[in-house]
């Protein structure tokens, strides 16, 4: 009996690939400048400061969104983090995460209303999310470094791409709850489209939404570690560095850095929300 020819996913995607980078090579390398310049901008706008004074002013925001428990937190925190020599390094992992989120919102939320509003694009859309979040995460590196070379932009590009699902589904979920009662009521008296969702729809679904920009920056903070594979610097080169030498005190170090960037993010996003809500 004839073996059944193996279908050729893997030469399909080079071809593609290979069609992009020759096609579209310019618009990558403009690309990659834009979202260089900006992760630097971050960094450098970090860096800017003493370590203290930066320290200060996240502890007055965090007192600003959050309670002294978290004030009390991000002082400490971040003060160790200094204390270890890991200041730069976790700047410089901020700055790209930072980045990576915006992008992901950015993009994420337009899509998520575009899919609330149209049953085509849910059909399309939501398939690829699943898609997106069930590949390795690794395997993003790979057209990220086709593309884009080494370095940071990759890093960045990957973790977007693994990062905007829920930021898409949290934004399509939470207008898709808001009554049917009140946006019948919009449309009662008189409201536009724009109107309805920028006063009614968004403000209701606001809580869902700010949910899935929560989890996106926490999706874009536990890329950096596979980042640092393909030359992103931050702290997540520290640790693979140390997972590779086999030194066990040094990524405990940086791990404990991560861990408290992870924690100050997602209660800083947390509490945003819940400010604004005070004060509405």
């Amino acid at each position: 009996m004839d073996k059944i020819p193996k279908v050729p996913i893997a030469d399909w995607v080079e071809n593609v690939v290979d069609w992009m980078e020759t096609s579209l090579g310019g618009f990558f390398d403009g690309l990659a400048t834009v979202i260089e310049w900006i992760v630097n901008l971050f960094s450098d706008l970090f860096l800017l400061p003493h370590p203290l004074l930066f320290i200060a002013i996240l502890s007055v925001l965090a007192y600003l969104v959050g309670r002294w428990s978290l004030t009390i937190f991000t002082a400490i925190g971040f003060l160790l983090i200094d204390n270890l020599g890991y200041w730069t390094e976790t700047m410089n992992t901020l700055g790209l995460v930072i980045t990576a989120g915006l992008i992901s919102i950015l993009i994420g939320i337009p899509i998520g209303i575009w899919s609330a509003y149209s049953k085509t694009v849910h059909r399309i859309v939501f398939p690829l999310l699943d898609f997106m979040q069930t590949m390795p995460a690794f395997v993003y590196l790979l057209p990220a470094v086709t593309f884009f070379s080494l370095g940071v932009v990759p890093g960045v590009i990957a973790s977007v791409i693994f990062a905007i699902p829920p930021t898409i589904r949290l934004t399509t979920l939470g207008i898709q709850q808001v009554s049917g009662e009140l946006a019948e009521a919009a449309d009662a008296f008189g409201s536009t489209s724009w109107q309805k969702l920028f006063k009614v729809e968004l403000p209701l679904a606001m809580p869902t939404m700010m949910t899935g920009v929560n989890q996106t920056i926490m999706l874009s903070l536990s890329m950096v570690v596979i980042a640092s594979m393909i030359g992103a610097q931050g702290i997540g080169a520290t640790v693979y560095r140390a997972v590779t030498q086999l030194k066990i005190g040094q990524g405990f170090e940086a791990g404990l850095a991560v861990v408290i960037l992870a924690i100050v993010l997602d209660r800083f996003t947390q509490g945003l929300f819940k400010t604004r809500k005070r004060g509405e």
